[in-house]
């Protein structure tokens, strides 16, 4: 039992096994091979088959097939196909879509197989060929594809291919657009990529053979049709559908434009209606008694094919036909308006635009019942309009039930209500004159925004009574062309009204109270300045609090006569307003409104006038006066210079008062005095620097005081030729400068003096000098005589080098210079030249000395003497030598030694004498000795030898 089991579990795997080792090693080669081509889709069709073996097994195959052209060596395509085989061996299929035209070349397919399961390939079958019309016999050039429609964005790939045996010559395209060229002898490729219709709709190629013969072929670039659009349809009478879609561009037209075909979705083939496009698509067609309608619209061109599908029911696609003959009854707030439309059988909600004259909208409805009439005629009445003004009205309607859209608007009906009574009243104001026996008052009258005239204004009516007595009052009448008008009163109060009217009716009275006239003189108001804004002229006042309005009035036309009086009132609380000229006006002629505005506006240059009135119970008093400019200019005119003082430093000019009335562009706020050297730029202290136009620099001064008339100029150069000149300015600033005025400073005199005392003052000295030279030298320097010339150095046979030397004994001294021991000491080794400033001198007399003291061994007694004795002690250099030395019987010895070492510090020791002349000249020896070293002679040939012998 066991071993049956097993054999029975054993025998299945081995035929498995057998199987599966017969996959691995045996191979299905293709037995049939089979290619064909579709030329409208540009696809190759390939079809092959297996051995029976392979479909019995069920084997799942893989193929790799491979396509070449003709005139290429290489694989143009290889792709991997697998598939499971089944027992009922159908053929397998397999396609490719080519790049290029099948025509152009002949196409080749080989495939090859192998089981899943095994990793051995068959042998590739052979190649299966599928001419293409390059083997043809042709006479000439043809191009492919042939198709004539080409969608903008593709490729696109043609050829030409030439007759046989023939070559292309040229194969070209126009418009000329980027290609790609693949040549060879007879075929020649052209790639087109991204094509456009920005160059035209349409496209020609040409191609050219050796022999010059010439095929062309047009293409149509375009889009394929888009799915419609905004599909929906409605009806208007219940018994004709029409359906609506909006056309996408397709860039084909005429016979290649959209082709559009409406049918029930359920019957496509048959066509309800044929479609008609110009704004937008549509189609109608008649429901009969259906009321759910299933409907698909059609578009196709010959690039494609779109469709879409629209569900509808009639009864809630009610789209009414507009209202007609639309007239109006008119009172003077109301407006009922009629119209008739067609009667479609249902319940209708209406509409009623009214179009106002400020541009507001005013919208009335209204639901009309249906009855049985053909035409019927509905109205509806429009409340709480304008006496005599114009409206346009207009009507629409749609469906009361099921509302799904409005009808189009009815044709617009002007319409004009009827005149009323005017309501508001006229804004007023005068101008008093003084004249002989009382005033003449000049009164104007404007409509205002609140008032309403309520139809045509056909006169105006002035009515003016005293105050004070109650008489009867004037009263005049005027056509309403007229704004103004003038009478006389006397000095008293008067009380004046005036009153518009129409074909109606009188409009409610403005009331102006003139104030009794008086004599007393007040002070003339001082006249503010105001400016100008972009926007007009500024004008602020101060508020007084018991007034109920204010009033600012001003000329248009300053410089006219009549000025053109405007005026404009403001409320209690307002202390500042800016007035904009024409702004008044815009009431009087409303169709040249902008016109008169553009007239009278402000112009820049012109000063205005504007006085500013306190209002109480239509009583007006003058408050304050205003002028000013909307823009001020520059001035007109120069300053006249008559009179330019001179200086060598500086410069004063005087000029005349510059006119400050009211033809000046503007208020004069200052001067400029330009000032700059002819030569060279200017630098003045206290200036400013103005460059021109031509780069040239001045020197800028500037005066704030329009009431001044002198200015100097300081800092000037002396006999310098300077170009002044003196300009105006306003807020506008000032004119260009044109014009100098020349002048030349003089010379500086100061300096002349100067140059006097310093040059020629010593050039005199100077020459008189030169002329009494030896005079002069004899005063200031008398000759000093020389010591070689003395008889006392004759003799010859003393001398140091090439100078004489005379002996102490030999001459008398000339001074004595008495010197302390610290003194000397000190002066000793520094210089002696300070031996100049002697602490006291003495002469003495011209006596020779008897007594000589050659040793400071020998000593003498002298008789005593009280009084104080001098001694003196001398030494020149001159007289020492130490030949002298040696041979002088009277020179110690000490001090000869001394000589011989060091000649250069002492040549000789000093000699003491006494004078026994002088009245304190008694002394011992002793003391002379003691004081031999502190007496000093210095000679007067030699001293300024002094410091070089040391």
């Amino acid at each position: 039992m066991n071993h049956f089991m097993i054999l029975a579990v054993l025998l299945p795997l081995g035929t498995c096994y057998t199987s599966y080792s017969q996959q691995e090693s045996v191979v299905f080669p293709v037995t049939y091979l089979n290619i064909s081509k579709d030329l409208d889709l540009q696809r190759l069709l390939v079809e092959w088959d297996v051995v029976k073996s392979a479909h019995d097994a069920e084997l799942a195959m893989s193929f790799e097939i491979q396509v070449r052209r003709t005139d290429e060596a290489t694989t143009v395509w290889t792709e991997f196909h697998n598939v499971t085989l089944d027992k009922l061996r159908k053929p397998l299929h397999w396609t490719w879509d080519s790049d290029i035209p099948l025509e152009c070349m002949s196409h080749a397919v080989r495939i090859r197989s192998k089981a899943e399961a095994s990793k051995i390939w068959s042998k590739w079958s052979l190649w299966e060929t599928v001419p293409g019309l390059d083997n043809s016999n042709r006479s000439g050039p043809q191009i492919f594809p042939k198709e004539k429609f080409l969608a903008e964005g593709s490729d696109i790939t043609l050829c030409c291919i030439g007759g046989k045996g023939q070559t292309i010559k040229e194969f070209s395209v126009y418009p000329t657009v980027d290609v790609l060229k693949h040549t060879n002898s007879q075929v020649r490729l052209l790639t087109v990529e991204n094509l456009s219709h920005d160059k035209g709709s349409n496209i020609h190629f040409y191609c050219y053979d050796e022999n010059g013969q010439l095929h062309q072929a047009a293409f149509f670039v375009g889009k394929p049709p888009d799915t419609p659009k905004d599909f929906s349809c409605h009806t208007q009478d219940m018994k004709r559908v029409t359906c609506t879609w909006r056309e996408a561009e397709t860039y084909l037209y005429g016979r290649n434009s959209p082709r559009y075909t409406l049918s029930k979705t359920s019957s496509p083939k048959i066509a309800l209606c044929k479609a008609s496009c110009s704004k937008q698509c549509s189609c109608s067609w008649d429901i009969g008694h259906q009321r759910i309608w299933n409907v698909t619209v059609t578009v196709e061109n010959p690039l494609g094919k779109k469709t879409a599908t629209h569900v509808f029911d009639v009864n809630h696609r009610m789209y009414p036909t507009a209202p007609f003959q639309v007239w109006e009854d008119c009172t003077d707030t109301e407006i009922t308006l009629h119209w008739n439309y067609e009667n479609s059988g249902i319940e209708l909600f209406c509409q009623t635009e009214v179009l106002q004259p400020d541009g507001k909208v005013e919208l009335c409805s209204c639901v009309f019942q249906h009855n049985s009439s053909v035409a019927d005629s509905r109205r509806v009445t429009v409340r709480g309009l304008q006496p005599y003004t114009e409206y346009r009205a207009r009507v629409r309607c749609g469906a009361a039930e099921h509302f799904w859209r409005w009808s189009e608007w009815s044709q617009p009906l002007t319409a004009r209500t009827k005149e009323g009574t005017p309501s508001g009243k006229l804004d007023i104001w005068r101008e008093i004159t003084p004249v002989l026996g009382g005033r003449t008052v000049t009164l104007f009258w404007k409509q205002t925004p609140s008032f309403q005239a309520n139809g045509k204004i056909i006169s105006y009516e002035v009515t003016w009574k005293k105050i004070e007595d109650g008489s009867k009052p004037e009263s005049i009448s005027f056509s309403s062309v007229y704004n103004s008008t003038r009478i006389f009163i006397d000095n008293h109060s008067y009380r004046i009204s005036i009153m518009a009217k129409n074909n109606v009716n009188f409009s409610l009275p403005s009331v102006l109270i003139i104030s009794r006239a008086t004599n007393n003189s007040t002070e003339e108001l001082k006249e503010g300045q105001v400016n100008g804004t972009d926007d007009g002229i500024f004008i602020s006042w101060e508020p007084r609090s018991i007034y109920d309005s204010y009033i600012i009035d001003w000329c248009n036309f300053p410089r006219l006569q009549p000025c053109d009086l405007q005026w404009k009132r403001f409320a209690p609380n307002t202390s500042s307003a800016v007035i904009s000229s024409g702004e008044s006006q815009t009431n009087i002629l409303s169709d040249c409104a902008a016109v008169l505005q553009a007239m009278v506006a402000f112009v820049p240059g012109v000063r205005y006038k504007f006085c500013i009135y306190g209002s109480i119970a239509n009583r007006a008093s003058l408050l304050e006066k205003k002028i000013g400019y909307l823009r001020e200019l520059p001035p007109r005119l120069d300053p006249i210079v008559r009179k330019v003082d001179l200086n060598y430093n500086s410069v004063t000019l005087s000029w005349d008062s510059y006119l400050t009335n009211e033809s000046e562009p503007g208020f004069v706020r200052g001067y400029h005095v330009y000032v700059s050297p002819v030569q060279g730029n200017c630098n003045l202290k206290g200036s400013k620097k103005h460059i021109l136009s031509d780069e040239s620099e001045l020197c800028k001064y500037t005066i704030e005081n329009p009431e001044e008339k002198r200015y100097t100029v300081k800092h000037l150069m002396p006999n310098t030729k300077y170009k002044i000149v003196v300009k105006a300015f306003t807020g506008g600033g000032e004119t260009p400068i044109t014009d100098f005025r020349y002048i030349d400073t003089p010379c500086n005199s100061n300096i002349l003096y100067f140059v006097f005392l310093v040059v020629i003052v010593p050039t005199l000295v100077a020459a008189i000098c030169h002329w009494k030279m030896k005079w002069v030298k004899e005063c200031c320097c008398p000759a000093i005589p020389s010591p070689n010339k003395s008889k006392v150095l004759s003799f010859k046979e003393f001398k140091i080098d090439s100078e004489k030397v005379m002996k102490i004994n030999d001459c008398l001294p000339d001074v004595l210079a008495t010197d302390s021991d610290a003194e000397v000491q000190k002066l000793r080794p520094v210089t002696w030249s300070s031996l100049s400033s002697i602490s006291s001198e003495d002469k003495i007399d011209g006596h020779n000395s008897s007594w000589i003291y050659p040793s400071e061994n020998v000593v003498r007694d002298f008789p005593p003497t009280p009084t104080h004795q001098t001694h003196t002690c001398f030494e020149n250099f001159a007289y020492s030598s130490p030949l002298e030395a040696e041979s002088d019987p009277y020179h110690i010895p000490e001090t000869l030694e001394a000589g011989r070492t060091n000649q250069a510090v002492m040549l000789y020791q000093p000699q003491c004498y006494l004078d026994i002349f002088h009245e304190d000249a008694a002394s011992t020896a002793r003391e002379i000795a003691e004081r031999k070293n502190s007496l000093r002679y210095i000679s007067q040939t030699d001293i300024r030898c002094l410091g070089e012998r040391l």
